[in-house]
């Protein structure tokens, strides 16, 4: 998992990978405040992005997910929310099995899961390995309008 401003990106060494540096150019220069919601081309199947605009939800109502095929960048254009974090080689009770349609692996229960308050302006990079659970509320009643910008891993050699 990588945590960031994307503000910073230029100037931080971890993402010098030319996908992370690609995605995460696209996330500088763009404005989400204009952009529809919904799914939106980079490179295909290879990257994109998806806006969403939602009133986070209790952690209790919200999935624990993990990705196979492809990595999250999870960024905040709006708001704020928690997202609870775990190395999936921690262990984890009940998967729920992989949905390929979805390419994710939802969990009922987490070990030794942090939360990590991801506000405006910021990012969060999660890898196959990292257990994310996303849109959970910091403030309540605060909309939160995020861009999820998925990268295929065979696109990080």
């Amino acid at each position: 998992m990588i945590l960031g401003y994307v503000g910073n990106t230029e100037k931080e060494a971890i993402v010098k990978l030319p996908a992370l540096q690609k995605g995460l150019q696209y996330l500088r220069d763009t404005d989400f405040s204009t952009l529809e919601i919904g799914k939106h081309s980079i490179d295909g199947d290879n990257m994109f992005a998806i806006v969403s605009e939602y009133v986070p939800d209790v952690k209790e109502n919200r999935k624990a997910e993990t990705h196979n095929k492809y990595i999250d960048i999870q960024y905040i254009a709006a708001g704020e929310e928690i997202m609870g974090f775990a190395d999936l080689a921690n262990g984890t009770e009940k998967p729920e099995g992989y949905l390929a349609d979805k390419d994710a692996t939802f969990y009922s229960t987490v070990k030794e899961e942090i939360d990590i308050t991801v506000k405006q302006g910021m990012f969060a990079v999660f890898f196959p390995w990292d257990i994310h659970r996303p849109g959970c509320v910091s403030q309540p009643g605060v909309k939160v309008r995020k861009v999820v910008l998925k990268i295929k891993m065979d696109q990080l050699r």
